[in-house]
């Protein structure tokens, strides 16, 4: 692969970024700061360090990466959790994003294994 652009799971956690912040533009206004503010920083880092990662010169670097972006994935997992608790978002619409965000940890898990 020439560019992290390729990669499935890269993609795949681009996509879940705009997903995450059109769901949070639902939240509440005195939220701007609070949890609507983590999450989108959460969610963004997933793919963030996914390219991070490929940009370093040594596989070792780059599974490293890859746990990072895992704990940004259960991150977002358990901020989404909090939302539905507190009512900013439906449980259907919590299934749909937790669905994603599993698929994702599968790819980084498979990634992770390929690299060590």
């Amino acid at each position: 692969m020439k560019t992290f652009r390729e990669l499935i799971v890269w993609q795949k956690s681009m996509d879940l970024v705009t997903e995450i912040y059109e769901e949070a533009k639902t939240f509440p206004e005195e939220e701007k700061f609070g949890l609507t503010n983590q999450i989108r920083r959460a969610s963004v880092s997933i793919p963030s360090n996914i390219a991070e990662g490929f940009g370093r010169k040594f596989d070792g670097d780059f599974a490293r990466f890859m746990s990072i972006a895992m704990g940004s994935n259960y991150e977002v997992q358990t901020q989404l959790e909090i939302a539905r608790n507190v009512g900013f978002i439906v449980n259907e619409q919590l299934v749909i994003l937790i669905e994603k965000l599993e698929a994702i940890d599968k790819m980084l898990k498979g990634l992770k294994s390929k690299l060590k």
